[in-house]
Protein backbone atom coordinates (compact mmCIF):
# COMPACT_ATOMS: atom_id res chain seq x y z
CA UNK A 1 0.00 0.00 0.00
CA UNK A 2 0.99 3.50 -0.61
CA UNK A 3 1.94 6.42 1.79
CA UNK A 4 -0.75 8.62 0.06
CA UNK A 5 -3.99 9.21 0.91
CA UNK A 6 -6.63 7.83 -1.38
CA UNK A 7 -8.34 11.22 -2.06
CA UNK A 8 -4.92 11.87 -3.49
CA UNK A 9 -4.12 9.02 -5.79
CA UNK A 10 -7.89 9.19 -6.84
CA UNK A 11 -7.32 12.94 -7.96
CA UNK A 12 -4.17 11.50 -9.57
CA UNK A 13 -6.15 8.27 -11.35
CA UNK A 14 -9.53 10.20 -13.23
CA UNK A 15 -9.98 6.76 -14.78
CA UNK A 16 -10.19 3.76 -13.30
CA UNK A 17 -10.07 0.68 -14.76
CA UNK A 18 -12.50 -2.23 -13.48
CA UNK A 19 -12.55 -5.44 -14.88
CA UNK A 20 -14.98 -8.43 -14.56
CA UNK A 21 -12.74 -11.15 -16.25
CA UNK A 22 -9.49 -12.41 -16.83
CA UNK A 23 -9.03 -10.98 -20.66
CA UNK A 24 -10.28 -7.32 -19.34
CA UNK A 25 -7.46 -7.79 -16.81
CA UNK A 26 -4.90 -8.25 -18.71
CA UNK A 27 -5.95 -5.05 -20.90
CA UNK A 28 -5.69 -3.28 -17.41
CA UNK A 29 -2.20 -4.36 -16.94
CA UNK A 30 -0.94 -2.20 -19.71
CA UNK A 31 -3.29 0.72 -19.73
CA UNK A 32 -2.56 4.14 -17.85
CA UNK A 33 -5.07 4.02 -14.55
CA UNK A 34 -2.98 3.79 -11.52
CA UNK A 35 -5.88 1.62 -9.72
CA UNK A 36 -7.79 -1.63 -10.84
CA UNK A 37 -11.32 -2.08 -9.46
CA UNK A 38 -11.35 -6.06 -9.56
CA UNK A 39 -15.29 -7.00 -10.06
CA UNK A 40 -14.70 -10.94 -10.87
CA UNK A 41 -13.41 -13.94 -9.03
CA UNK A 42 -13.68 -16.29 -6.66
CA UNK A 43 -11.82 -17.33 -2.88
CA UNK A 44 -9.33 -19.69 -5.30
CA UNK A 45 -8.39 -16.78 -7.45
CA UNK A 46 -8.79 -13.59 -6.18
CA UNK A 47 -5.06 -14.04 -4.76
CA UNK A 48 -3.70 -14.67 -8.27
CA UNK A 49 -5.42 -11.69 -9.57
CA UNK A 50 -4.25 -9.23 -7.32
CA UNK A 51 -0.49 -10.42 -7.92
CA UNK A 52 -1.03 -9.75 -11.49
CA UNK A 53 -2.19 -5.97 -10.61
CA UNK A 54 1.05 -5.50 -7.95
CA UNK A 55 3.46 -6.45 -10.64
CA UNK A 56 2.04 -4.28 -12.71
CA UNK A 57 2.63 -1.84 -10.02
CA UNK A 58 -1.09 -0.69 -9.64
CA UNK A 59 -3.29 -0.40 -6.96
CA UNK A 60 -5.68 -3.44 -6.40
CA UNK A 61 -9.20 -2.75 -4.96
CA UNK A 62 -11.51 -5.96 -4.57
CA UNK A 63 -15.30 -5.49 -5.02
CA UNK A 64 -15.81 -8.06 -2.11
CA UNK A 65 -19.81 -8.64 -2.99
CA UNK A 66 -18.66 -9.54 -6.60
CA UNK A 67 -16.44 -12.33 -4.88
CA UNK A 68 -17.79 -15.89 -5.32
CA UNK A 69 -17.02 -17.82 -1.75
CA UNK A 70 -17.13 -14.00 0.23
CA UNK A 71 -20.15 -14.11 2.43
CA UNK A 72 -20.71 -10.45 3.66
CA UNK A 73 -18.99 -11.11 7.01
CA UNK A 74 -15.84 -9.42 8.75
CA UNK A 75 -14.06 -12.75 8.57
CA UNK A 76 -13.85 -12.74 4.54
CA UNK A 77 -12.28 -8.71 5.09
CA UNK A 78 -9.44 -10.88 7.21
CA UNK A 79 -9.14 -13.69 4.49
CA UNK A 80 -8.34 -10.64 1.83
CA UNK A 81 -5.97 -9.13 4.21
CA UNK A 82 -4.25 -11.95 5.16
CA UNK A 83 -3.99 -14.15 1.82
CA UNK A 84 -3.58 -11.50 -0.81
CA UNK A 85 -1.63 -7.85 -0.99
CA UNK A 86 -5.09 -6.13 -2.15
CA UNK A 87 -4.96 -2.31 -1.09
CA UNK A 88 -8.48 -1.85 -0.87
CA UNK A 89 -11.99 -3.07 -0.52
CA UNK A 90 -15.19 -2.20 -2.38
CA UNK A 91 -18.38 -2.87 -0.31
CA UNK A 92 -22.28 -1.72 -0.53
CA UNK A 93 -21.83 -3.07 3.23
CA UNK A 94 -20.93 -0.97 5.98
CA UNK A 95 -19.98 -3.75 8.20
CA UNK A 96 -17.41 -4.53 5.78
CA UNK A 97 -16.21 -1.34 5.00
CA UNK A 98 -15.82 -0.91 8.56
CA UNK A 99 -14.02 -3.73 9.30
CA UNK A 100 -11.63 -3.11 5.74
CA UNK A 101 -10.72 0.47 7.68
CA UNK A 102 -10.03 -1.32 11.35
CA UNK A 103 -7.51 -3.77 8.91
CA UNK A 104 -5.78 -0.77 7.20
CA UNK A 105 -7.43 -1.18 3.98
CA UNK A 106 -8.31 1.56 1.52
CA UNK A 107 -12.40 1.21 1.76
CA UNK A 108 -14.56 2.66 -1.41
CA UNK A 109 -17.96 2.40 -0.10
CA UNK A 110 -20.59 1.85 -3.02
CA UNK A 111 -24.12 2.88 -3.58
CA UNK A 112 -27.15 3.35 -5.63
CA UNK A 113 -28.56 6.17 -6.41
CA UNK A 114 -32.07 5.15 -7.77
CA UNK A 115 -34.32 7.66 -7.23
CA UNK A 116 -34.84 10.78 -5.73
CA UNK A 117 -35.81 9.10 -2.12
CA UNK A 118 -31.93 6.93 -2.12
CA UNK A 119 -30.44 10.65 -3.50
CA UNK A 120 -32.60 12.01 -0.15
CA UNK A 121 -31.45 9.51 2.31
CA UNK A 122 -28.13 9.38 1.08
CA UNK A 123 -25.91 10.97 3.81
CA UNK A 124 -27.81 7.80 6.20
CA UNK A 125 -26.18 5.66 3.46
CA UNK A 126 -22.55 6.81 3.94
CA UNK A 127 -20.13 5.78 6.55
CA UNK A 128 -18.48 8.53 6.84
CA UNK A 129 -16.01 7.99 9.25
CA UNK A 130 -14.92 4.58 7.43
CA UNK A 131 -14.98 4.88 3.92
CA UNK A 132 -12.18 6.79 2.25
CA UNK A 133 -13.81 7.44 -1.02
CA UNK A 134 -18.13 6.93 -2.25
CA UNK A 135 -18.35 5.45 -5.44
CA UNK A 136 -22.10 6.26 -6.87
CA UNK A 137 -24.17 4.74 -9.86
CA UNK A 138 -25.11 5.13 -12.04
CA UNK A 139 -22.42 7.39 -13.11
CA UNK A 140 -23.82 9.21 -15.73
CA UNK A 141 -25.62 12.03 -13.68
CA UNK A 142 -23.90 15.28 -13.56
CA UNK A 143 -26.77 17.20 -11.68
CA UNK A 144 -27.10 14.29 -9.04
CA UNK A 145 -22.80 13.34 -8.36
CA UNK A 146 -22.98 17.68 -8.13
CA UNK A 147 -25.60 17.08 -5.51
CA UNK A 148 -23.71 14.10 -3.76
CA UNK A 149 -20.26 16.31 -4.07
CA UNK A 150 -21.83 18.90 -1.84
CA UNK A 151 -22.79 16.23 0.69
CA UNK A 152 -19.87 14.88 1.99
CA UNK A 153 -15.86 15.59 1.82
CA UNK A 154 -15.07 12.79 0.74
CA UNK A 155 -13.80 12.02 -2.79
CA UNK A 156 -16.64 10.76 -5.23
CA UNK A 157 -16.52 7.86 -7.89
CA UNK A 158 -18.59 7.91 -10.59
CA UNK A 159 -19.34 4.40 -12.00
CA UNK A 160 -21.85 2.39 -13.98
CA UNK A 161 -22.93 4.07 -17.33
CA UNK A 162 -19.88 5.41 -18.25
CA UNK A 163 -19.60 4.82 -21.61
CA UNK A 164 -17.37 7.66 -23.36
CA UNK A 165 -15.50 10.69 -23.26
CA UNK A 166 -18.20 12.82 -22.95
CA UNK A 167 -19.35 10.80 -19.51
CA UNK A 168 -15.93 11.22 -18.27
CA UNK A 169 -15.96 14.58 -19.04
CA UNK A 170 -19.19 15.54 -17.60
CA UNK A 171 -18.91 13.61 -14.23
CA UNK A 172 -15.84 14.91 -13.39
CA UNK A 173 -17.25 18.59 -14.14
CA UNK A 174 -19.70 17.80 -11.94
CA UNK A 175 -17.39 17.20 -9.00
CA UNK A 176 -16.22 13.49 -9.80
CA UNK A 177 -12.65 13.17 -8.49
CA UNK A 178 -12.96 9.92 -10.79
CA UNK A 179 -15.02 7.58 -12.46
CA UNK A 180 -14.35 3.59 -13.41
CA UNK A 181 -15.97 1.95 -16.45
CA UNK A 182 -15.92 -1.71 -17.57
CA UNK A 183 -15.46 -0.37 -21.17
CA UNK A 184 -11.41 -0.71 -22.07
CA UNK A 185 -12.46 2.46 -24.71
CA UNK A 186 -12.75 4.58 -21.90
CA UNK A 187 -9.86 4.38 -19.78
CA UNK A 188 -7.68 5.28 -22.80
CA UNK A 189 -9.63 8.68 -22.44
Amino acid sequence: MTDKPLSEILQETPVICAVKSFKELEASLHCDSHIIFILFGDVLSVSDIVAKIKAADKLAFIHMDLIEGLSPKEVSVDFLAQNTEADGIISTKIGIVKRAKKLNLFTIYRCFVLDSLSLKNIKKQIPFENADALEILPGAMPKTIKTIVGLTDKPVIASGLILDKEDVMCAIKAGATSVSSTNPGVWRV
